[in-house]
């Protein structure tokens, strides 16, 4: 019998798949008309009715909500710029915008939707559906996923905020350098979209950090990972790639605030390679975004096809292995954007073979779809309508890629309409999908049933109006991209296109006023809707209750169950398996009372699980004023007047703010998550702090490798040797020196406080923890002295002293030395709490906070290890 004929992903109805796909129900499940639970104002979380519920809530399904709404607000506003783009190209000239105005909403509507709306958007539903699909109560870290959100919208706030400083950033949404630069983009709101992108990708990796630390350990028993739904594969795979990719688009980001706001010159046309180092930085984030961007699509279409077909994937396991190794091979192609910046031909051949190989794992996941229509039976609804639309639109998309991994032909396509008709048919092909995925889980998430008329005018609209837009621009290719003349012969086919763009614009009125009619009017749903749905979130009552399930999940028995903590712990091995491997901890009990409602959980400490908290809203709000007051700055100081005094006065108080917020929610008692949780593998072994910290780490690793590389990079542009005429001869090495000394002391002095809290001394914690706070002062103070020592070097060579501006050499010094100085202020912030907590008793029965904060101390001392040879020895 083949794999396809013998599944191994566990029903979420407990039964065994018929033939034709469907299921016989059986087992212990939960009936899938169970009641639902009713909600009130438990656990310290106000009732959905309550608009202070959705500022306090991390609860991970109300974060999926709000998430989704966000991202379709962004969709409105990204839209209307492209309608107004579209509306300017109806025939050639700036005849609606000025040139400037032109450029401003192409670059707002690219950087808007690409960041904005297409990842948040797929996220909405990962973070209703993916603890739901995996068995668990909600992600590791609630409060960080709440976080995760506020620092979303707080970017989302400050680019809006962008439009009224003088207008936008319109250097275009790659933000090729110099263009970058404030001499070609000189308004104050350009550097706020910067800071903008900024703090949403901060947000992206506090949220990548809490799913991977999630969907690897809390699995319910027996969701193996080779059993998991493929959307959760599609979301594992996706913030695998977003923790990496997003940490080289961090440090290209944070190198950019560098020169626009103190003055540096990285990407400066003065400095050698700054146009080349940026579109290396930039692309190696900007391919595996296009595969973040269709990853989750891609898994939302699969449960659709699974669910409208009657049958699961053909060749699931080479489905998912595809996608593994698309998600690999994203990180070796991102070189074919830069076939025309010179780089030799072996580099191209490399590039272009890699290109064209990451198309294949694509071509296997295309035909097993296609066979999985073949073999099953379609019900033609509106998310199987989307998700099929999705599909076609996706196959046109990636064949005209491949156009562009050949370097002849890319060399013709290169900054054409091609381009931009290639980019569209795969981006907003993937949207195609995410809608789908909305209709899907809309019965989920609102417990009410969408009209399905409407849901197919709607896909009738979309589907001719997306392709009245984008296809005209394969025929009409010679246009120029982000330019607003074109051929007079071109025109009627920009005019179609434009037609398509309301059309496609109109589709989207059709499906706001269905969702929000069938909010309030829709049948009402309780549980599946879809016949042949067979992931556990169809398995309980639509919306779910708080706590998700009526007991602990377990799919031990090759089908869903649901037992009580105690009958788990009793099991022998069941779903209430500590994770350590040892003996099942009491994680409370949930019973379902005679009237449906689900009654609250206790954790293994005694405490109801948390639910809600203000600090993470508070934390988001300080972030986005700290923001707006630095994107006042130019050249290292504010701009002059009133106005420079209105944005330090926001710097300040943004900063107490987030300062006093990070700690107050540092001190907040709240209790995420208890055990037991299921399988944990590869990491069964490891704390679900632990293995947030270590996935911190390992993008902070790319960060400082990106800003290392970036260093590199400009000695190699500049001459290896030559390097040293743009440093004075008072850069000595001593001071690196004495600093190495200094942080490899405070490393064992983190050992000792560890060794002290393992023996229950608490003078030991305290006076080892001291002791590294005063290294890392000591470390601070003796890099302040060197800097203000070069700064005010007179010499022949450098009469105005050797500042940030000078020239790349003494950039990548101060700017690479300062991250890693602020990650040391960041450590004795850290200290510090901890200092006041250890002599207030902590830590004595309890290490692994010392651990933790060891990890990160030890991680920055390595990365000084590096850096002293770097900078003082090379």
């Amino acid at each position: 019998m083949s794999d396809d004929e013998h599944p191994d992903e566990p029903r979420a109805d407990g039964g065994a798949e018929q033939p034709d796909g469907g299921t016989l129900v059986g087992g212990d499940s939960l009936p899938l008309d169970a009641p639902s639970g009713h909600e009130s104002e438990d656990h310290g979380l106000p009732p959905l009715y309550s608009i202070r519920r959705w500022f306090v809530t991390t609860n991970h399904k109300d974060i999926g909500i709000l998430y989704t709404v966000t991202a379709l607000f962004f969709l409105i506003f990204g839209g209307v710029l492209a309608l107004l783009m579209r509306a300017e190209l109806w025939a050639p000239g700036a005849d609606i915008m000025q040139a400037n105005g032109y450029n401003q909403a192409v670059s707002a509507h690219g950087l808007i939707m690409v960041f904005w709306f297409l990842s948040p958007f797929a996220f909405g539903f990962a973070n209703y559906v993916v603890p739901l699909q995996i068995g668990a109560k909600d992600l590791a870290f609630p409060r960080l996923n709440a976080l995760s959100y506020w620092l979303y919208l707080a970017s989302g706030v400050l680019m809006g905020i962008s439009f009224f400083q003088g207008g936008t950033f319109a250097g275009g949404w790659t933000m090729y350098a110099p263009l970058n630069m404030p001499v070609y983009t000189p308004e104050v709101g350009g550097s706020t979209a910067v800071l903008a992108l900024l703090l949403f990708v901060v947000g992206v990796t506090v949220g990548s950090v809490n799913f991977l630390t999630t969907i690897h350990r809390m699995r319910a028993e027996g969701m193996t990972l080779r059993r998991m739904p493929l959307f959760t594969w599609s979301i594992l795979l996706t913030v695998w790639m977003m923790l990496f990719a997003f940490a080289a688009l961090l440090a290209a980001l944070m190198l950019l605030s560098s020169d626009r706001l103190l003055g540096t010159t990285y990407f400066a046309s003065t400095s050698p390679g700054g146009s080349m180092l940026w579109a290396h930085l930039f692309w190696f984030f900007g391919h595996p975004e296009v595969y973040i961007v269709f990853f989750p699509a891609l898994g939302a279409m699969a449960e659709i096809f699974q669910t409208f077909c009657g049958r699961r994937i053909v060749g699931r396991k080479w489905f998912i292995g595809a996608m593994v190794l698309v998600a690999i091979q994203s990180f070796i192609v991102w070189m074919h954007h830069m076939f025309l910046t010179g780089i030799n031909l072996e580099i191209q051949t490399l590039f272009m073979v890699t290109t064209i190989g990451i198309s294949l794992p694509f071509d296997l996941m295309v035909f097993a779809l296609i066979y999985t229509m073949l073999k099953g039976k379609i019900r033609f609804t509106t998310p199987f309508l989307f998700a099929f639309g999705g599909l076609m639109l996706f196959i046109l998309g990636g064949i005209t890629g491949v156009f562009l991994g050949a370097v002849v032909l890319d060399y013709t396509f290169r900054g054409t309409y091609w381009v931009v008709a290639h980019f569209h048919y795969v981006m907003v092909g993937g949207v195609t999908g995410l809608i789908g995925g909305l209709y899907y889980w809309f019965p989920k998430m609102t417990g009410r049933m969408y009209d399905e008329f409407l849901g197919k005018v709607n896909f009738a609209l979309y589907f001719v109006g997306f392709n009245l837009l984008y296809f005209p621009m394969f025929i009409a290719w010679e246009t120029p991209r982000r330019v607003f003349n074109y051929a007079p012969g071109l025109t009627s086919w920009h005019q179609v296109a434009t037609i398509g763009g309301f059309i496609l614009g109109a589709s989207f009125l059709v499906m706001f006023y269905n969702l929000f009619k069938s909010l309030f009017d829709g049948e009402p749903v309780d549980g599946n809707p879809w016949e042949y749905a067979s992931t556990a979130e169809w398995a309980i009552p639509s919306p779910p209750p708080l706590e998700n399930f009526p007991g602990i999940p377990s799919y031990a028995d090759g089908k869903l169950t649901f037992e009580s903590a105690d009958a788990a712990g009793s099991s022998g091995g069941s779903g209430a398996a500590a994770a350590d491997g040892g003996a099942a901890t009491d994680g409370g009990v949930v019973t379902a009372t005679p009237g449906g409602e689900l009654t609250g959980t206790e954790t293994d400490h005694g405490h109801e699980e948390s639910h809600a908290s203000i600090w993470p809203l508070v934390i988001g709000a300080g972030s986005l004023i700290l923001l707006f007051g630095l994107s006042g700055m130019q050249d290292g100081s504010f701009v002059p007047g009133v106005e420079g005094g209105i944005y330090i006065g926001n710097a300040i108080v943004g900063t107490i703010i987030l300062v006093g917020a990070c700690i107050a929610m540092a001190r907040e008692s709240f209790h995420g998550p208890a055990g037991p949780f299921g399988e944990s593998w590869p990491f069964a072994g490891v704390s679900n702090m632990k293995l947030g910290v270590w996935l911190y780490l390992a993008s902070d690793v790319v960060l400082f490798g990106a800003f290392i590389g970036a260093f590199v990079f400009s000695r190699v542009a500049y001459g290896w040797t030559e390097w040293h005429h743009l440093i004075p001869a008072e850069h000595v090495v001593l001071p690196g020196l004495i600093n190495t000394y200094i942080l490899l002391t405070s490393s064992f002095a983190v050992v000792l406080a560890l060794v002290a809290s393992e023996k229950g001394s608490r003078l030991g914690v305290v006076g080892s923890l001291v002791t590294t706070f005063v290294l890392g002062i000591a470390f601070l103070v003796n890099k302040g002295l060197e800097w203000q020592h070069l700064f005010h070097v007179h010499s022949e060579a450098f009469p105005q002293g050797w500042d940030l501006s000078t020239n790349i050499a003494s950039t990548t010094f101060y700017v690479t030395t300062g991250l890693h100085g602020l990650h040391v202020v960041v450590g004795l912030i850290i200290a510090l709490y901890m200092i006041v907590r250890a002599w207030n008793g902590a830590y004595l029965d309890d290490e692994m906070p010392i651990e933790y904060f060891g990890l990160y101390w030890h991680f920055v001392d390595i990365v000084w290890l590096f850096l002293f040879p770097l900078f003082y020895i090379l």
